[in-house]
C-alpha cells in the first residue's frame, strides 16, 4: 500500500474520530437539521455505489476464475457477445453489488460507470441470465463446481502452514422454499413444504460451500451425502490438508461407508440414532460410569458484569400453563458400538440430559434423554467429542446466510437442474468474500492484529462484508491502460480493504 495513500485513510479517520468525540454542548438543537436538498448531474464523473467489485473481480482473475470456468464447462453454441464466465461472475457479483434477485441485473446493465469498472461494454439481462441457468444439465453443474474448486485451491494455496493441520467437513441439509406451482422437480416433505431439497458439503475452517446438490422436496436430507463428502475429502487431501474429520447430525452417520473412510484415514464424528435397544443400554448402565459435562461459557465479559434482566419468555410461558423444559444437568460417558452393517467397533459417545418438566406452577416428572455420537477418533474425550459435534452448528448459520443476506439459495427459475445451477453460482458469491478474507496479508510485526481482523471478516455475516467492503462509493475513471478508482467515502475497514489488495496481488 501506498504511504501517500496510507495517510489520506489515516487522515480521513481521525477527521470522524474527532467530530464524533465533540461535547454536547458545540452545538445546540436537533442534530438532523438540513434543509432542502438540491440535485445535479456532472455529466464529466462517473461513480458507483460498490467500489469494492474491482478488487473482487481482480481476485477471481487472480485465481484464474475465468479461465477455468471457460475451459471446464459448455453450455453456448456461440459467444456472441458473451462467454459462460461472463454469466456465472455477472450472478456472483450481482449479489456482491446488493442486488437480491435477477431482476437487479437490469440495475447493474444500465449503469454505466458499473460497466467502466468492469471493463465491459455490456452484461446480460435478467431474462439472458434466466436462460442461461435452463441451458444447464447435472453434468454440466457439477463442472461448474470443479471449476470453482479448482480456482479455490489456488486461494487456500497461500495460506500458511498451520491452516492445512485439519479439513473439517460439514453435511446438511435444507429446504429451499418456493411458491411457485410449475416448477418442474419440485415437491413437498413432511413438514407440507413445497420446494427443492438441497445438500451442502462445506468446509467449517472457513465456511466455504465445496458441493452443493439440489433435489425434489421430498427426498431425505443425507441422500448423495457420502458421495459428495469423499469429493470434499479428495479436495481437502489435493490442497494439502493432512488432516480430514467429517461431521453430520443423525441423518448423516451413513454406517455403510463408515470402514472405509476409517481405513482411508479420514476421522468422523456424526450424529446416532437415539434407537430403543441404546436408549435401554443407556439405562443399564452403571451410575460411576456418567461424568458431569460442563459446557464453557458463551461470552467473556470484557467489563463489569452486569444484573441478569428477566426471563420474560419463561414468565410467559408460566403463567399461561405451557409446559416448559430446563435443563438440569448433563453427563457423558463412552461405550463401545459396531453398526449392523460395519465390521469395526467404534466410539459411541452418549450424552444424557436431565431435563425438568413444568406445566405452570406444576412441577412434573422429571425426565432423561439421550443423545448419542459415533467416531473413530480414539485421541478426544467424550466432552470434547460433544463439542466438536454441537460446533456444526455453525453451517446452520453458513445456511442461514446464503438464504437471507446472499439470497443464493432460492429458485427463480422454471426446473430442478436450472435452479441447481443458480444456486451454485449465486453462491460463488460467499466464495468470493471467504477468498478475499483469506488473501488478507499478515505482517509479522503486527501478527496478532493482522490475524484478528483476518477471522473477523472471514466470519462476517454477508450484509456487513457488503457495508464494509463492498458498497463503497468511488469515482470511476477509465483509461487506456487501466482503471482507477477514487474512494468517496471513509469506513474504519478501509485500511484493511487496501491492504488485502496487496494480498491480492501476491496471489500469483
Amino acid at each position: 500500500m501506498k504511504q501517500s495513500l496510507q495517510a489520506k485513510v489515516r487522515r480521513r479517520q481521525r477527521r470522524i474520530e474527532r467530530r464524533l468525540k465533540r461535547g454536547s454542548t458545540q452545538r445546540r438543537g436537533r442534530q438532523l437539521s438540513a434543509g432542502a436538498p438540491r440535485y445535479d448531474r456532472r455529466e464529466r464523473v462517473s461513480a458507483i455505489g460498490c467500489g469494492g467489485i474491482g478488487a473482487i473481480h481482480w481476485l477471481a482473475q487472480q485465481l484464474g476464475l475465468p479461465q477455468e470456468i471457460d475451459g471446464r464447462v459448455h453450455v453456448l453454441k456461440a459467444h456472441r457477445p458473451y462467454h459462460e464466465s461472463d454469466h456465472v461472475l455477472t450472478l456472483a457479483y450481482n449479489a456482491l453489488a446488493g442486488g437480491q434477485c435477477l431482476e437487479d441485473l437490469e440495475l447493474l446493465r444500465q449503469d454505466e460507470a458499473f460497466l467502466d469498472a468492469l471493463g465491459a461494454d455490456r452484461i446480460p439481462d435478467p431474462t439472458t441470465a434466466g436462460d442461461f441457468c435452463r441451458r444447464f444439465s447435472a453434468a454440466d453443474v457439477e463442472d461448474l463446481m470443479v471449476a470453482i474448486n479448482e480456482a479455490r485451491l489456488r486461494a487456500w494455496k497461500a495460506q500458511p502452514e498451520d491452516f492445512f493441520e485439519e479439513a473439517v467437513l460439514d453435511a446438511d441439509g435444507t429446504l429451499v422454499e418456493t411458491t411457485g406451482s410449475c416448477k418442474e422437480g419440485m415437491d413437498v416433505n413432511y413438514k407440507k413444504q413445497w420446494g427443492y431439497q438441497v445438500l451442502l458439503i462445506s468446509l467449517a475452517n472457513t465456511q466455504e460451500p465445496l458441493f452443493l446438490e439440489c433435489r425434489g422436496g421430498n427426498r431425505p436430507s443425507n441422500e448423495g451425502a457420502a458421495d459428495k463428502l469423499d469429493a470434499a475429502s479428495e479436495l481437502c487431501r489435493r490442497a494439502g490438508f493432512r488432516r480430514v474429520l467429517m461431521r453430520g447430525d443423525t441423518d448423516f452417520s451413513q454406517t455403510a461407508h463408515l470402514d472405509r473412510w476409517d481405513e482411508r484415514g479420514d476421522r468422523f464424528i456424526f450424529g446416532y440414532g437415539a434407537h430403543p435397544a441404546l436408549v435401554r443400554m443407556a439405562n443399564e448402565l452403571e451410575s460411576a460410569a456418567w461424568k458431569p459435562f460442563k459446557r464453557p461459557e458463551r461470552h467473556e465479559a470484557k467489563s463489569a458484569s452486569r444484573s441478569r434482566p428477566d426471563n420474560v419468555r419463561e414468565q410467559v410461558v408460566r403463567e399461561r400453563g405451557y409446559r416448559n423444559v430446563t435443563l438440569e444437568e448433563e453427563h457423558v460417558t463412552e461405550v463401545s458400538h459396531s453398526p449392523r452393517v460395519c465390521e469395526k467397533s467404534y466410539r459411541l459417545i452418549v450424552l444424557r440430559k436431565s431435563l425438568k418438566i413444568e406445566k405452570g406452577q406444576r412441577l412434573l416428572h422429571p425426565e432423561i434423554r439421550y443423545f448419542f455420537y459415533i467416531t473413530n477418533d480414539r485421541k478426544l474425550s467424550p466432552e470434547e467429542v460433544v463439542r466438536s459435534a454441537n460446533q456444526r452448528c455453525a453451517q446452520e448459520g453458513e445456511i442461514g446466510e446464503l438464504k437471507s443476506g446472499v439470497r443464493a439459495l432460492r429458485a427463480p427459475v422454471d426446473n430442478l437442474i436450472s435452479n441447481w445451477a443458480y444456486m451454485v453460482m449465486a453462491s460463488l458469491a460467499w466464495s468470493l468474500k471467504a477468498w478475499y478474507a483469506l488473501a488478507l496479508p499478515v505482517s509479522p510485526r503486527w501478527r496478532t492484529r493482522h490475524l484478528s481482523e483476518k477471522q473477523r471478516v472471514l466470519g462476517m455475516g454477508f450484509r456487513t462484508f457488503l457495508n464494509a467492503f463492498m458498497l463503497v462509493p468511488a469515482q470511476i475513471v477509465r483509461t487506456a491502460r487501466e482503471t482507477r478508482y477514487y474512494l468517496l467515502a471513509w469506513n474504519r475497514w478501509q485500511i484493511t480493504f487496501l491492504r488485502a489488495l496487496d494480498g491480492i496481488r501476491m496471489l500469483r
